[in-house]
């Protein structure tokens, strides 16, 4: 078993992390970990993972390292782990938009990297995550990669060139659903229904929704269709939704997602 490293153990990290156990019978000891909070290190100490004292130390420690920090600490980490990161080595990105070649020119290094978007759904198996390796890695890394997040969810390989814009599509995606729900069961706490039966069928109706775009094998157009009838409910709520420009607002919000990870990675 190779040696995995977390420079980074938040809750993006700690899902990976039980998902690799779950693989593994609930093993730890393949597992590397460090990171700036005590409290942290404390909780990873107690899973069963190897705690260490620096990111360079799970650097030179570590076959694959991933990098589970925030973007804009990308360029303190990576400066950090120049000594220790050789072509030898598989370092996995999770940061929105940062690039394979922004962590190639801060680590100095030509080494295999894996560029990824995972979404925090993750944290309960059910995640839905977009990866780009480089051309150099290894078919052996590349596997031990994609299985890391496919344990938690399903996987999908996208071209670099689009991994900005799948940031909008699945990795901050769940907040607009999150926010979709709340305004749902809002409306039927507003009208007297309990908010907790309200979120219960709220959240089977997503989940029976997205079955059905995943299943029925028709296109979108033709399921809504099929829910609204003409003259009916679900017309006068659609034709609310059009004139408030619900299609376009969503459009708009996910270029300006985009839009924000090209920033991030500049």
């Amino acid at each position: 078993m190779k040696k995995i490293g977390f420079i980074g153990a938040g809750n993006m990290a700690t899902a990976i992390i039980k998902g690799l156990m779950a693989q593994n019978d609930g093993k730890a000891d393949f597992i590397n970990v460090f990171d700036v909070s005590e409290e942290k290190c404390a909780a990873m100490k107690n899973m069963g993972t190897n705690v260490m004292t620096s990111a360079d130390e799970i650097a030179k420690n570590s076959s694959i390292v991933v990098l589970a920090v925030k973007p804009q600490n990308y360029p303190e980490v990576l400066e950090s782990l120049k000594n220790s990161i050789t072509t030898a080595k598989t370092v996995v990105s999770i940061a929105a938009g940062i690039s394979i070649a922004y962590v190639r020119k801060g680590l100095e290094c030509d080494c295999p990297v894996v560029r990824v978007m995972p979404n925090t759904p993750l944290l309960l198996k059910k995640g839905a995550t977009a990866l780009c390796p480089s051309d150099n890695i290894s078919e052996d890394d590349k596997k031990i990669v994609y299985n890391m997040f496919a344990g938690s969810g399903i996987c999908e390989y996208i071209d670099e060139s689009h991994m900005n814009e799948i940031i909008a599509v699945n990795g901050s995606s769940p907040a607009y659903i999150y926010l979709f729900a709340k305004a749902m069961a809002d409306y039927a706490v507003n009208c007297g229904i309990d908010y907790n039966k309200a979120m219960n069928l709220v959240c089977a109706t997503l989940e029976g929704s997205a079955a059905m775009l995943r299943e029925s094998g028709e296109p979108v157009e033709t399921l809504i269709d099929r829910v609204c009838s003409k003259g009916g409910t679900t017309i006068a709520a659609m034709d609310k939704l059009k004139e408030h420009g619900f299609y376009e607002a969503v459009l708009d919000g996910m270029d300006a997602c985009t839009k924000r990870a090209e920033e991030l990675g500049k």
